[in-house]
């Protein structure tokens, strides 16, 4: 889930003063021949050990999957208390990478002539953006899905710069909505709010009858076979094995804020999953199995992104975010920060890879941000570098 304090990198979180270090990087290969093979993993533990020992990040680990096989890093730790060491196999909070699902399910519903990307939000939901200048019958589902709505975030009013007062609250889409309609409009014509992602869950709803949650599961989850990837609602713990997650609180003490309730980011942020389901629905979405190919040709029509509120380089399709890699091409995906200090990104990039990454806690620095880019980077790319050494 975007946060409020972040203007760089990955979008907004909350900033962070690491207290300790980490343990020093592990890896779990998978199969072994891959990794002889390919040689790709060591440039991957460095990048990792940097972000845990430099950076002082709880935790990070990295899935990835490819023409080499599957296999695993990790760093750090997934739980301070017990010391239990990161993994990739653990729940946790996966914050934004949930637009991506539900911009599915809306281009579902465009596929299936129910929703059209042209109608207004007007057309679905009468008078629901009528206030303080901002118009529904002037925005469209595309721009909701683009960011190019002119809403703002409801996460940059001023209670959201402290989040973790409001972490056992209840919070309601429209409340929500109501409460971005009172803010003024950005100054730019691409805005990353969760707002935009708000709206669609309730065209989704008026549209199908069921609420974007169960549409979500029963369309994508469901018929993938994501056990490990669910909806929490007003749920403050996460179910099952799961890492905890970190973030500094206002008198500088690293705190757990793993319990939280996320029913702020409902259909743009409220989802728990793994890695491995991360990479399952990437690939499904980016292979074709969950769109007809005018609709993925659609979400793949990018916009340039406000490097404040992503990064540089980044470009925002309907729900897809595409980014440059070192080794060429890009990478297609999306990533996501809940303020209680997990963050994900799920990232399919040239050549059939796919990678998975997790953090336990928000990166606090511009060096750190950029070591987190670094990593996915590297992770995506380090086969390339092995690959020209060999040759």
């Amino acid at each position: 889930m975007a946060t409020t304090q972040v203007k760089s990198a990955l979008a907004l979180s909350v900033a962070a003063l690491v207290l300790a270090s980490a343990p020093a990087a592990t890896a779990r290969p998978s199969p072994p021949a891959a990794a002889e093979h390919c040689g790709a993993q060591a440039d991957v533990r460095r990048a990792l050990t940097r972000l845990t020992v430099d950076d002082r990040i709880a935790g990070a680990s990295v899935l990835a999957d490819g023409p080499c096989g599957r296999w695993a890093a990790a760093s750090g730790s997934a739980d301070l208390r017990t010391g239990r060491p990161m993994n990739t196999t653990d729940r946790l909070r996966v914050g934004s990478v949930t637009k991506t699902f539900t911009a599915t399910v809306v281009l579902q519903l465009v596929a299936e002539h129910r929703i059209s990307l042209d109608a207004s939000v007007d057309h679905y939901l009468p008078g629901l953006i009528d206030a303080h200048g901002y118009d529904g019958r002037r925005i469209t589902v595309r721009q909701l899905l683009r960011h190019t709505s002119g809403l703002p975030d409801y996460l940059d009013a001023p209670e959201w710069e402290h989040p973790e007062r409001l972490r056992h609250r209840h919070f309601a889409s429209r409340e929500l909505i109501a409460r971005a309609l009172e803010l003024p409009r950005p100054r730019r014509s691409w805005h990353y709010a969760t707002t935009n992602y708000l709206v669609l869950g309730l065209v989704v709803q008026q549209v199908t009858g069921h609420r974007p949650e169960e549409e979500t599961s029963r369309r994508i989850i469901a018929p993938l076979g994501l056990r490990d990837t669910y909806w929490p609602g007003d749920e403050t713990r996460i179910r099952g094995r799961h890492s905890h997650s970190y973030f500094t609180a206002e008198d500088g003490r690293r705190v757990d804020g793993t319990d939280w309730n996320t029913s702020f980011g409902g259909v743009g942020g409220a989802l728990v999953s793994t890695q491995a389901d991360l990479i399952r629905f990437a690939t499904a979405l980016l292979g074709g199995r969950l769109l007809p190919a005018p609709q993925l040709a659609e979400m793949r029509r990018t916009v340039a992104a406000d490097p404040d509120r992503l990064w540089p380089g980044a470009r925002y399709g309907l729900g897809l975010i595409s980014s440059p890699l070192s080794c060429g091409g890009v990478w297609w995906g999306h990533a996501g920060t809940v303020p209680g200090g997990h963050r994900a990104l799920v990232a399919v990039g040239p050549r059939g890879r796919s990678v998975a990454v997790a953090l336990d806690q928000v990166p606090d620095s511009l060096r750190a941000e950029q070591d987190f880019q670094h990593l996915v980077d590297t992770s995506l790319c380090a086969h390339d570098a092995s690959e020209r050494t060999a040759a």
